[in-house]
């Protein structure tokens, strides 16, 4: 895992950046949570990781979190929620920005070296907003 902190100043980058990044983040950790639940087709697979990757899921996980974060972090997701972005056609704007503001938090923590605080905000939104995922064949 990266440890950027040290020679660059991640305050610097813009939330758009590390929202880029912490959105493979995500999709890498959720693909990686559902593939460890059991050997399934991958067609169910896919389904249950865009479930959970769309912005209303990820608005929901990080609303669900939102009294765990530090000041720094609530600031991060601030920053990535009012970052200009252009939300895809089927998605609530509002949940858009708040799940542009959620990646932006995994990928400065990503970025960051933290992988102890991003594997326990991950886990935390979980267990708290993600309701089980549906067994599919």
């Amino acid at each position: 895992m990266p440890n950027l902190e040290a020679g660059k100043d991640l305050r610097e980058y813009s939330a758009v950046v590390l929202a880029y990044i912490g959105d493979a983040v995500f999709e890498l950790l959720v693909r990686t949570h559902i593939v460890a639940s059991g050997n399934r087709k991958i067609k169910a697979i896919h389904q249950d990781t865009v479930d959970v990757v769309k912005a209303e899921s990820q608005a929901r996980l990080v609303r669900r979190i939102a009294d765990e974060l530090t000041d720094e972090e609530q600031e991060i997701v601030r920053r990535g929620r009012n970052a200009k972005t252009s939300p895809p056609k089927n998605a609530d704007p509002n949940d858009y920005r708040l799940s542009t503001g959620f990646e932006a938090l995994l990928g400065y923590l990503y970025l960051k070296g933290d992988e102890a605080r991003l594997i326990y905000l991950f886990d935390r939104a979980f267990e708290e907003g993600v309701e089980s995922i549906p067994e599919r064949s």
